[in-house]
C-alpha cells in the first residue's frame, strides 16, 4: 500500500483522559478522539484510576479516531504509545485482572515511607543509580504498597503470577491479548528501580523496595517493532512500534533532538525537559536525570524538572471550589486586570516538586484583602504556573552552565497567550509555540513511524516543525524582580506545612 494512503496512530493515555490521534506523512492531524475517565480520591492525598476504564476508554477512542478519519484499520502503518508516567498497575498474569486500582503519579500515600528511606540514608544510592530523588511520585513505593496492602498480592507475586506495568505496559498487554509484557526505557527510568547507567533493572534497588524481579516487564528501546495487535482491537494486526513516557515523547515531538534544546509541557502538571545528549548530567540543583529515548543503540539523556500542579490548578478552581465555570474563562479574567494586586497562590495541592521537593508543603493564597476578587485568584493561579516553571528553568540553567535563549512549549495551557507572555517576561527568554501543539502524541507517532519506515530519518521529521507564535520578553525587569521576590516569599511560607 502506498504511504500516501497510510497513517500513524498515536495512543495518548493521559492523567485525565485517553486520546487517539491519527497523523499523516506531514505530521498533520487527520482525526482526534478523546474520552475522559473517572478520577478516584479514596483518601486525602490518594489518587487512583480504574485500569479497566483506562483500557476501555483507550480502545474506544482508537476505534473512533479511525472512523472519524474515514480510513480502514489496515491503513494504520504503526501505533505509537505515550502515557502518564509513574502511574502503577499490578495485574494477575493468568486472568489479566488488576489486583488494585492504578495508583497515579500524583498519589502521596507513600510519602511517610519515602521520608523513612531518606532518614535511613538511602538518598545517594537511589540518586546515583536512577538519577531520581526519593519521592512518592515514582513507581517503586507504589508497587511495594500494593504488594503489602492488597490481600494475597505478595504471595501471588512470589509465585510469579503478577505483572507490574506502567500504563504503556498495561495497554500493550491488553492489545496483544496478554501475550506481551514489555515497556520502553523511558518509562522504566521513572520507576526508581531502573539503573540508567547500566540500563537494566537494579538488584540493589529491587531488594531495598522488596520488589520481586519476576513481576517486571522486559525493557526495550523507544522505537522498534515490538509486536502487533491481536486483531481483537480494530480488527487488524497493526505493528506497535513506538513507546515513550509523555514528557519524553513531547521532547521528541518538539524535535529537541540536539543537546541544550528544551521544552515545557503545560498539562495537568508542568514538565520542563532539556536534552543533554549521550551522557547523563548529574543535577546539583534538585532536578532529575532521566533517559530521553533510545533509538537503535543510541541513548539520549535529559534533565527534567517536574511541577506537580500546573493546569490542575485551573481544574481545581473550576471543579474543587467553583470559582470559574470553564477553564477557558481564566485567560479573559486574568488579562482583564491591570496586575495581580499583590495576590499570590502557591499550588502545593500535592506537595511541591522541583526544585523544592517538599512533600509536606500545601497550597496557600497570600495577599488577600477586602478588594480581592475571583479574577485576582484566577490570575494568581495562572501566574503560579509560570512562576513554578521559572524556578525549574533557573535550576536547569545552573546545571547546564548557560542561559536558555529559546524554550518550546506545548500542552493545553500553552494555548493561553496571557500565560505564555507572562512566562516569557519572567524567564527572559523567547517562548515558541508550534503549529501542532499535540507534541506528546506527535512524538509517539514519530517514534513509531521511524521504526516502520514511514519516515526515513530524524532529519526528515525535523523539517516538519513550524512555529505558530513567538513570545518575547516585554515587561520591565524591575517589576519582574519585585513579583519574583513576593513569589519566593510565599513559597518559603508554605514549605514543611505538615511538619510538626
Amino acid at each position: 500500500m502506498s504511504q500516501n494512503n497510510q497513517f500513524i496512530m498515536a495512543l495518548d493515555q493521559g492523567t485525565t483522559s485517553s486520546r487517539a490521534i491519527i497523523f499523516d506523512k506531514n505530521g498533520h492531524i487527520m482525526a482526534i478522539a478523546q474520552k475522559d475517565f473517572e478520577q478516584i480520591f479514596p483518601h486525602t492525598g490518594w489518587v487512583e484510576h480504574d485500569p479497566k476504564e483506562i483500557w476501555s476508554t483507550q480502545a474506544t477512542v482508537a476505534t473512533e479516531a479511525i472512523t472519524k478519519a474515514n480510513i480502514s484499520p489496515h491503513q494504520i502503518a504503526g501505533i505509537g504509545i505515550t502515557n502518564q508516567r509513574e502511574t502503577t498497575i499490578l495485574w494477575d498474569r493468568n486472568t489479566s485482572e488488576p489486583l488494585y486500582n492504578a495508583i497515579v503519579w500524583q498519589d502521596r500515600r507513600t510519602s511517610a515511607y519515602c521520608n523513612e528511606l531518606k532518614e535511613k540514608g538511602h538518598v545517594n544510592l537511589v540518586s546515583e543509580k536512577t538519577g531520581l530523588v526519593i519521592d512518592a511520585y515514582f513507581s517503586a513505593t507504589k508497587i511495594k504498597w500494593i504488594l503489602d496492602n492488597v490481600e494475597g498480592a505478595r504471595e501471588k507475586a512470589d509465585r510469579g503470577e503478577v505483572c507490574f506495568g506502567t500504563v504503556d505496559s498495561w495497554l500493550i498487554w491488553k492489545m496483544t491479548g496478554g501475550k506481551e509484557h514489555l515497556t520502553d526505557i523511558t518509562n522504566a527510568s521513572r520507576t526508581m528501580v531502573f539503573n540508567i547507567h547500566e540500563r537494566c533493572w537494579d538488584e540493589d534497588l529491587l531488594t531495598l523496595f522488596e520488589i520481586p524481579a519476576s513481576i517486571l516487564p522486559e525493557v526495550r528501546s523507544s522505537s522498534e517493532v515490538y509486536c502487533t495487535t491481536s486483531g481483537n482491537l480494530l480488527s487488524a494486526k497493526i505493528p506497535i512500534a513506538g513507546i515513550a513516557g509523555d514528557q519524553q515523547a513531547a521532547l521528541f515531538g518538539q524535535l529537541c533532538t540536539r543537546p541544550g534544546m528544551a521544552k515545557t509541557t503545560y498539562g495537568t502538571g508542568c514538565f520542563l525537559v532539556m536534552n543533554t545528549g549521550d551522557k547523563p548530567v548529574k543535577s546539583r540543583n534538585k532536578l532529575l536525570t532521566t533517559i530521553a529515548w533510545q533509538i537503535g543503540d543510541k541513548v539520549d539523556y535529559a534533565l527534567e524538572g517536574s511541577v506537580f500542579i500546573g493546569g490542575a490548578a485551573i481544574q481545581w478552581l473550576r471543579d474543587g471550589v467553583s470559582i470559574i465555570k470553564d477553564a477557558s474563562d481564566s485567560k479573559e479574567m486574568a488579562a482583564g486586570l491591570k496586575d495581580n494586586d499583590g495576590v499570590y497562590f502557591v499550588p502545593a495541592l500535592t506537595g511541591l516538586g522541583a526544585p523544592y521537593w517538599d512533600q509536606d508543603a500545601r497550597g496557600t493564597f497570600f495577599g488577600i484583602t477586602r478588594g480581592t476578587t475571583r479574577a485576582h485568584m484566577v490570575r494568581a493561579a495562572l501566574e503560579a504556573i509560570a512562576y513554578q516553571v521559572y524556578d525549574v528553568l533557573k535550576a536547569m540553567e545552573k546545571d547546564a552552565g548557560e542561559a536558555t535563549e529559546e524554550m518550546r512549549v506545548d500542552g493545553g495551557a500553552a494555548a493561553n497567550d496571557f500565560l505564555m507572555q507572562f512566562q516569557a517576561d519572567l524567564s527572559r527568554c523567547v517562548i515558541k509555540r508550534p503549529q501542532i501543539t499535540e507534541t506528546t502524541a506527535l512524538g509517539a507517532a514519530y517514534l513509531a513511524g521511524l521504526a516502520v519506515g514511514y519516515w526515513n530519518s530524524e532529519e526528515e521529521i525535523r523539517n516538519l516543525w513550524k512555529a505558530d507564535k513567538t513570545f518575547e520578553p516585554k515587561a520591565d525587569e524591575h517589576e519582574i524582580n519585585r513579583l519574583l521576590h513576593f513569589w519566593h516569599k510565599a513559597v518559603e511560607r508554605t514549605l514543611n506545612w505538615l511538619t510538626e
